[in-house]
This record gives structure tokens, sequence and C-alpha cells, in this order.
């Protein structure tokens, strides 16, 4: 007698209910699998095994961030690198320069230079510090990072709450904000998370453009007009940098990301 019979033979002994549950489980799961191969997939999400993780193909101009957390970083491989069958490449890449009043990233000059070199679209972003004071945050930035024409707009990076009430914290985000705008003659991007956005930036700082870090990938709902830049993913693999590394994607086209520069 070969498996399946026995199969067959042991099914047809089991007890009603159980034979209900088992067909319910087999229900189930292949409706599970007509609905993931059915549903609606508006950006495109589509595996990119060279990364590690599935991108939003629907956008053509993808990047990625860093800091001295991925150590010393190749960027001729970087610019090089190509990632699907359409030759997409990396557009753009935000480095971190400064954080709080004082301190400087390690890696910052290094990559600054580097990505200049390799051609690749650079900005620079400044970790926020919410207990600490915004004038000497803004100064800390500004004498750390030499933005010239053709580079992003700087970055507010505000992820991190504090004891103050909120009022102050929007108050004070706002002077850093004023404070970069006016030094560099143009409009910073803030980056966030979606809690920090409905808490903070939501209604006081719409105006900006908008970088959002979030991970639910199927959509960007809740989110003001000026969504530019979104963070999908931390775990993606690019060439010359050892590690993992954050993956974004800018929502508009050639032309409005030259907007967004200096």
């Amino acid at each position: 007698m070969n498996s399946l019979k026995l199969l067959k033979k042991r099914f047809r002994l089991l007890p009603r209910n159980v034979k209900v549950i088992l067909f319910s489980i087999l229900f189930l799961f292949i409706s599970f699998v007509v609905y993931i191969s059915l549903r609606p997939n508006p950006n495109g999400w589509t595996k990119v095994s060279k990364l590690g993780i599935t991108l939003p193909l629907r956008y053509k101009i993808h990047g990625i961030d860093v800091s001295h957390h991925n150590g010393v970083i190749n960027w001729k491989k970087v610019k090089k690198m190509r990632f699907s069958e359409e030759d997409l490449k990396l557009g753009f890449c935000f480095l971190k320069a400064t954080e709080g009043m004082s301190h400087a990233d390690r890696q910052f000059e290094r990559n600054w230079e580097q990505v200049k070199k390799s051609g690749l679209k650079r900005g620079a972003y400044h970790f926020y510090i919410a207990w600490r004071e915004p004038v000497g945050q803004a100064k800390n930035f500004i004498n750390s990072v030499d933005l010239e024409e053709g580079d992003l707009a700087p970055v507010l990076d505000i992820e991190q709450n504090s004891l103050k009430p909120d009022k102050q914290i929007i108050e004070e985000l706002e002077t850093w904000l004023e404070i970069v705008e006016n030094h560099y003659h143009k409009k910073p991007i803030i980056y966030t998370n979606p809690n920090f956005y409905k808490k903070f930036i939501k209604g006081n700082f719409d105006e900006y453009p908008l970088w959002i870090a979030d991970y639910s990938r199927e959509s960007l709902k809740g989110y003001n007009s000026n969504l530019w830049f979104w963070q999908h993913n931390q775990r993606g693999w690019c060439e010359g940098v050892k590690g993992t590394v954050d993956f974004n994607v800018f929502l508009g086209s050639q032309e409005d990301l030259e907007d967004l520069c200096l």
C-alpha cells in the first residue's frame, strides 16, 4: 500500500469534527495564498535579491542614509552598484553630520568628500536632541556642514522626545529650522517617524519637505503633500557598505529632486 492510500485510509478513520477542522485550515490557507497573489500592489513592491529586501519599484530614484555606524564606506562601489533588471542605481544619499550641541559624526568629513567625488547626490542631517537647546544645535550643524550648489537641503532628524512640554519642543524645533534656513537660504527637510510626525510636525511644519521613516510597506496615508522621501527599510545590503543599511526612495521626479537642492 503506497503512502497516498495510507493517508486516505487514516483520514477516513478520523472523527467528523477533526475532518471539519482540517478542511477549515486548508480553506484558510488556500484563501490566504489567493489573497497574497491577487491583492493590489500599487507601489510595485518587488523582491530584489541583490539587496535582500523588497523595493517599491513604482518609484525610480532610490537612496541610502549612513553614519559612522556603517564604518568606512567604498563610495566608488556604492556608485557603480546596479540592482535590478531595469538597471536601477542609487541616486542620492544622506550622511549624518552632527548630533546635539557639540558632537560631529566621525565619518562625516570623509563621507562628504568621497560622495562628492563619486558623483552621487548628497545631503547632510543633524540628529536633534530634544532636551538640548536649539541654537547651539543649529550652530553645531552650520559649523560642520558646508553645503554647495547641487547638494540636498539640510535635514533635521527628530525622533527623540524629552520631558519638556510638547509646545516648547515645537517652538525649539522652529528655532533650529529658522536659523538653518536663514544660513543656507533653503528650507530644511524634516526627517521623522509616524508617531513624531503626528505629535510635533503635522499642522506645525507642513510647509517643510518631509522625509518619513515608515515601514508599514502598504501605503503612505495621513501625511502632508510635502512628503518627498520615504525610508522604507533598515536592513538592505549595498555594495561598498559593511552590514545592513537604510534604504529610501524619492517620491517625485528628477526635476523635483533638483528643486530640493541648493
